[in-house]
Order: structure tokens, then C-alpha cells, then sequence
């Protein structure tokens, strides 16, 4: 029985692939399809192995850079503008008003603000800034006398 079932698949195969008018462009298409079908396998495996070491580069990327690289101490001007764009990011702060200068690490920070709580969170922010070693506060306010350089 199973032996007449494939006898029979095989002569419906035969007859469908060798018919005279469709049997040459049926045969082009199935060829087609087989062709395209181990074409895209390899495809798809290539695209799974480039996925996994992507991946496998991305984590290890991560974690070589969890911790940022201590950088080298920048220059004089660097630094006094790295300090100034820390401290002059809140819009009440008087930017006219503020001079900052920067030697060896060493910031300098002059002027004269409206509030004198803000005082202190210049100076704070000016000490969190990667780079600075020591900040000498000459800031005052508002019809206070300026305070003079310690050295």
C-alpha cells in the first residue's frame, strides 16, 4: 500500500513537473525556491553569529568603561572654563558679575553676587569640577567689602 502511495506521488510529481505547457516554468520556479531557501539560511545564520559577537563586543565594552579614565590635569584655561560652565549653569547666577581664573589646579574665584548663600554653592561647584586642587573664594556681596588674596 505505502509502496502504490509512492508510486502514485511520484507519477503526480512527474506529471506535474513535465507538463507541456507549465512543466518547464514549474521547474524554474521550484528550482528558484530551492536555490533562495539555502541562499537565506545562510543568510540568517551569518546574521545570528554577527548578533551574538556584537553583543558579545558591546558587554565587554561596558565593562572595560564602567569607571571613567583619570584624565591628565588640564590646562590653565581649560580648567577655568570647565569651572566656569559648572558654575554658571543656574540661570541666577551673574555671569557679568563672577571672574574666574585658574594656576596649576588652583582656581580663583572674584566678584560680587546678590545673595550671599550663593557664596558657598559657587565654591562648591567650582570644587566638584575634575581638575580643580584647591579654590580660593574672593567672592562677596553686595556692598560688602571685597575680601583680599590670601598669598
Amino acid at each position: 500500500m505505502k509502496r502504490l502511495l509512492g508510486i502514485g506521488a511520484a507519477a503526480a510529481a512527474l506529471t506535474y513537473f513535465f507538463d507541456p505547457e507549465n512543466g518547464s516554468r514549474r521547474r524554474n520556479v521550484a528550482r528558484d525556491r530551492v536555490l533562495a531557501l539555502f541562499r537565506q539560511g545562510g543568510r540568517k545564520a551569518t546574521r545570528a553569529g554577527r548578533g551574538v559577537a556584537s553583543e558579545a563586543y558591546s558587554l565587554k565594552q561596558k565593562a572595560t568603561h564602567m569607571r571613567e579614565q583619570s584624565k591628565a590635569q588640564p590646562d590653565d584655561v581649560t580648567l577655568a572654563r570647565k569651572v566656569e560652565t559648572q558654575i554658571f549653569r543656574d540661570a541666577d547666577v551673574p555671569k557679568g558679575k563672577i571672574n574666574v581664573n585658574a594656576e596649576n589646579g588652583k582656581v580663583v574665584l572674584r566678584g560680587e553676587v546678590e545673595d550671599p548663600s550663593m557664596i558657598e554653592d559657587l565654591e562648591k561647584a567650582a570644587r566638584k569640577v575634575l581638575g580643580v586642587r584647591e579654590v580660593e573664594n574672593l567672592l562677596h556681596a553686595a556692598g560688602s567689602p571685597a575680601p583680599t588674596s590670601s598669598s
